[in-house]
C-alpha cells in the first residue's frame, strides 16, 4: 500500500492538513471569461478616454472661439451704450447692467494690478481671440486688484474700462458633466464586455459540462447544440457528439464483454472443480487444484471490479456498520485480527456496495502483506473520525511496510511490490480497485508507511449530512 499523489483539487483537504504528504501551493489561475471581460473592458476604458480626449482638443477652438465672440459683443455693446449715453443716464446703465446682465463696468487706474488670463489652453485661446477681435491695446485678467473675474480692458476715446463678467462664461463642461459622463457610458461598457465574454464563453462552459458528463458514465446528457449559428463551434459540438456517442458505444461492448467473461470462464471452472474433486484422489493434489481454480475465480472478480462502470449513486451509509460487516467476514481467519475505533453515529456520502468493496480489499491486502514477522499474524487497526465536511477513515496494520520508491506505484493496475512477487496470489489490482472506487465516490487516499512500521491507508470520505 502506498502513499498517492493528492487529488487534483487546488482546495486543501484534510489529507494535506496533516503534512504527511508534501502539497504544492495552488496555481494561481483565472477564468476564461474574467480573463475576457478584463480585455474588452480594458480596450472599452482606453477606447473612451481616447475618444473622450480627442472630443475636447476637438471641441477647444469652437467654444474659445464662441465665448471669444460673446464677450466681444458685450464690450462692443457697452462701449457704445457708454459713448452715446449722456453723463446722468450713464451711472444708470451702468448700473442696470450689474444688477441685470451680471456686468460691471469702472474705470481703470494706471495703479490697478491685475494677473493675465490665461492659465489653460482654453483660456490663453480665448484671449487671443479677444485681442484679435477688440484690438491690440485690449487686456485680458483673470483678477484687477485682487479681485477674481473675467475681466476685459478696452478704451472708449483714450479713457481706460474694465468690464468684469461671471468666469463661469468661459468653463466648459468638464467638471460634474464630464465625470457623469465618463461614468455612464464606463458602467454601460462594462455591462456590454460582461455581456459579450458571457456569450463568447458559453460554449466553453457548455463543452466543460458535457466532459464532465461523459467523465461520470452520463453519455446521453451529455449532448451539445448541433444547430448553433456559430460554424466553428457547431463543428466542435458535432465532433464531440460524435465522440460521446462512440464512447458510450465502447461502453456498452465493454459491458456485454464483461458478462461474456464473467459467464464463459466461471462456467468452465466450476465443472472442473468439480471434476477435479471427483476425479483426483490425492487430497493433496485435490486441494492445490482447488485452491488454482478458486484464485482464477478471484482473479475474475476482481479484474471485473476494476472494469465495473463508474456510475454510482452516492447516499448516507453509517460507516461503523459497513467495517462491522466486512471485520465480520473475516472473523474467522488465523492470520487476521482486527480492532475497532469508528463511531456508530458517523455517516459517510457513498455506494454501499463499492464502500464494502473499499474496506473489503484493504483487510485482505493487509492480511496477506502486513503479517507481523514476529507472530505470522496481520494485526489490523481501524479508526475514523470527522473533520469539518470530510470523515478521515485510517486502516492500518503492523507488518514489514513497503520500500519507499514502491509507494507511489502500488495504486497502479497490475503492480505488486517487490516483497509480495514470490507470495502473488492475485493480480495485482485490489489498491487499484480501491483508490478507483474512492475518487468515484468523492473522495481520496493515501497509503503511507508507518514510523512504528507497518502501513496506514488513510481514506477521505464525504460527511453525510
Amino acid at each position: 500500500m502506498a502513499a498517492v499523489p493528492a487529488p487534483v483539487d487546488t482546495t486543501p483537504t484534510p489529507l494535506e492538513a496533516t503534512g504527511s504528504v508534501p502539497v504544492a501551493g495552488p496555481r494561481r489561475s483565472i477564468s476564461l471569461f474574467w480573463r475576457t471581460f478584463i480585455l474588452l473592458g480594458a480596450l472599452l476604458l482606453v477606447s473612451i478616454l481616447a475618444w473622450l480626449q480627442t472630443l475636447r482638443t476637438f471641441e477647444l477652438e469652437p467654444r474659445a472661439v464662441q465665448t471669444a465672440q460673446q464677450i466681444a459683443s458685450l464690450v462692443n455693446l457697452s462701449r457704445a451704450a457708454l459713448i452715446h449715453a449722456d453723463a446722468i443716464a450713464r451711472v444708470s446703465l451702468v448700473k442696470t447692467m450689474t444688477e441685470q446682465e451680471g456686468v460691471r463696468i469702472m474705470p481703470r487706474e494706471p495703479d490697478d494690478r491685475f494677473q493675465p488670463f490665461g492659465d489653460d489652453l482654453l483660456g490663453r485661446r480665448m484671449a487671443e481671440e479677444l485681442v484679435k477681435r477688440l484690438g491690440q491695446d485690449t487686456v485680458v485678467a483673470s483678477s484687477v486688484n485682487a479681485e477674481p473675474g473675467l475681466w476685459v480692458g478696452f478704451t472708449i476715446e483714450e479713457d481706460g474700462y474694465w468690464l468684469r463678467t461671471d468666469r463661469a462664461r468661459l468653463n466648459p463642461p468638464a467638471g460634474t458633466t464630464w465625470i457623469i459622463w465618463l461614468v455612464v457610458a464606463t458602467a454601460l461598457s462594462l455591462a456590454g464586455a460582461a455581456l459579450i465574454a458571457g456569450l463568447v464563453n458559453r460554449p466553453l462552459k457548455d463543452l466543460s459540462r458535457a466532459a464532465s458528463r461523459v467523465r461520470q458514465g452520463d453519455f446521453a446528457g451529455s449532448a451539445l447544440n448541433e444547430s448553433t449559428t456559430t460554424g466553428e463551434i457547431r463543428q466542435v459540438n458535432i465532433e464531440f457528439n460524435r465522440m460521446a456517442q462512440q464512447l458510450a458505444q465502447v461502453e456498452q461492448d465493454r459491458a456485454v464483454m464483461l458478462a461474456g467473461i464473467s459467464h464463459d470462464l466461471r462456467t468452465p471452472l466450476s465443472r472442473l472443480r468439480l471434476e477435479t474433486e471427483l476425479s483426483v484422489s490425492d487430497p493433496d493434489a485435490r486441494d492445490h487444484m482447488a485452491a488454482d481454480i478458486v484464485q482464477v475465480d478471484a482473479i475474475i472478480d476482481k479484474f471485473m471490479d476494476y472494469a465495473r462502470p463508474d456510475q454510482i449513486v452516492l447516499q448516507a451509509v453509517p460507516l461503523a456498520e459497513v467495517v462491522q460487516r466486512c471485520v465480520y467476514a473475516v472473523k474467522d481467519h488465523e492470520a487476521l485480527r482486527c480492532t475497532m475505533d469508528v463511531p456508530a453515529t458517523l455517516q459517510v456520502l457513498a455506494d454501499p456496495v463499492e464502500l464494502v468493496r473499499v474496506v473489503s480489499n484493504l483487510l485482505e491486502n493487509a492480511m496477506r502483506y502486513g503479517r507481523s514477522a514476529d507472530s505470522g499474524v496481520a494485526e489490523v487497526e481501524i479508526s475514523a473520525r470527522p473533520h469539518q465536511q470530510w470523515v478521515l477513515l485510517e486502516v492500518r496494520d503492523h507488518g514489514p511496510g513497503v520500500p519507499p520508491a514502491a509507494l507511489a506505484h502500488l495504486t497502479k493496475a497490475f503492480f505488486r511490490g517487490d516483497t509480495a512477487r514470490t507470495a502473488a496470489t492475485g493480480a495485482g489490482l485490489g489498491l487499484a480497485i480501491v483508490e478507483k472506487n474512492i475518487q468515484r465516490m468523492g473522495g481520496a487516499m493515501q497509503l503511507v508507511n508507518r514510523s512504528a512500521g507497518g502501513l496506514a491507508a488513510r481514506i477521505q470520505l464525504q460527511r453525510a449530512p
